[in-house]
């Protein structure tokens, strides 16, 4: 592959991710049209919408995912028209995070692509295609593009400035990222009744949302000292994920569906429609439990990243 068209593939793929983080971005905003559809006189309203509500944390959280995707894609999707050799490390992180929480959210759309009644066999098939390409072809495909040397070449020559995270371990990046991926969701589930998994049980309310945000607080505590690479971060991190991992998935696994809508406590409208799902403890233990565990397994091969006394 001639240096020329590397170029225009990078500069290409970099116009192709901003007008997409500019279309997701505005989606986002559109998103907040929502609201009052829900709301008192709205055409969609029902008795019980507001903060608490399925469906009001459902539009935020899907605001706050247009919004993410947009700030990661925008100046991402710069870089790339730019040849700044920051893309490579920040889509090298992107790309194996995806990899990492990417399972879950690609089963959990393709059940509901599979319970749908609306789409035919074709289109349904055409997305389930298209969602494992999503998920399992193209992520190897475009880390295989960013390893080629020529690429880091051509970025070099056009932007030759040493940057930090280029100075960091791809793995350390990748544990930074999840952690908060995790803070994120976290934050979400404050909408949800504040609800958390301790060890069996869920709490809810004000004493869930207390254990959210000292959750939180871990979380990024152990990102910080991650991209430092405190050697103290890396045992520590393993222990916090691994208390973590266990309570979510004991939690999920030793309650019902059913046991969880009511600690939820969504409005009747909303608990009717739910309720119908047919899901199991067990599918949520294994949706929630995969990048977990995979997250903590990626803590515990990475130890010879973290240096002791380092700065």
């Amino acid at each position: 592959m001639h240096a020329a068209h590397t170029q225009r593939i990078l500069q290409g793929f970099g116009c192709f991710l901003l007008i997409l983080g500019g279309c997701i971005g505005l989606l986002g905003l559109a998103e907040f049209y929502c609201f009052p559809l829900f709301s008192a006189g709205g055409r969609f309203h029902y008795a019980g919408f507001g903060f608490g509500s399925f469906m009001f944390g459902n539009i935020v959280s899907q605001i706050i995912a247009y919004s993410l995707i947009a700030a990661i894609f925008i100046p991402l999707g710069l870089g790339h028209m730019q040849l700044k050799s920051w893309i490579v490390p920040l889509s090298k992180v992107l790309l194996w995070s995806w990899l990492v929480v990417g399972g879950p959210v690609a089963l959990l759309i393709a059940f509901i692509l599979l319970a749908s009644k609306s789409l035919t066999i074709f289109l349904t098939a055409a997305a389930l295609l298209f969602l494992a390409l999503s998920y399992l072809l193209f992520p190897f495909l475009f880390l295989r593009f960013y390893n080629k040397p020529q690429v880091m070449q051509i970025l070099k020559t056009h932007d030759p400035r040493a940057y930090w995270i280029s100075n960091r371990p791809i793995p350390l990046l990748v544990m930074a990222a999840l952690d908060l991926f995790y803070i994120i969701v976290l934050q979400i589930l404050v909408l949800f009744n504040g609800i958390f998994p301790l060890f069996g049980n869920f709490l809810s309310g004000v004493p869930g949302i207390l254990a959210l945000e000292a959750s939180t607080f871990i979380f990024a505590f152990f990102a910080r000292a991650t991209l430092k690479r405190k050697f103290w971060a890396w045992w520590g991190s393993v222990l916090w994920l691994g208390i973590f991992t266990l309570s979510l998935i004991a939690t999920f696994a030793l309650n019902t569906y059913s046991d969880l809508l009511s600690v939820l406590a969504f409005p009747p409208t909303e608990v009717d429609i739910l309720k119908n799902i047919p899901l199991q403890g067990y599918h949520l233990a294994v949706l929630a439990g995969i990048p977990l565990v995979v997250t903590l397994l990626l803590a515990i091969r990475s130890q010879h990243h973290f240096v002791a006394d380092v700065d």
